[in-house]
């Protein structure tokens, strides 16, 4: 069954977004494990990129 969230402006968004999310979480334990803070940076980078590609996600939905 789809998402009910899904439709033909999210769906190829979708999969990359959730690799993305699991590579912020990714740094997230490397930098819990090392204190090594090039992980929480390149997690913000990454947060940020979602939290803009969502946005233009908004902006297409609403085109349709």
């Amino acid at each position: 069954m789809p998402r009910e969230w899904s439709n033909s402006t999210r769906d190829p968004w979708n999969k990359p977004i959730h690799q993305i999310l699991k590579a912020i979480d990714n740094h997230t334990q490397e930098y819990l494990k090392s204190g090594d803070t090039w992980h929480l940076e390149k997690a913000e980078i990454l947060r940020q990129y979602v939290r803009e590609l969502k946005d233009f996600i908004h902006k297409e939905e609403r085109k349709i």
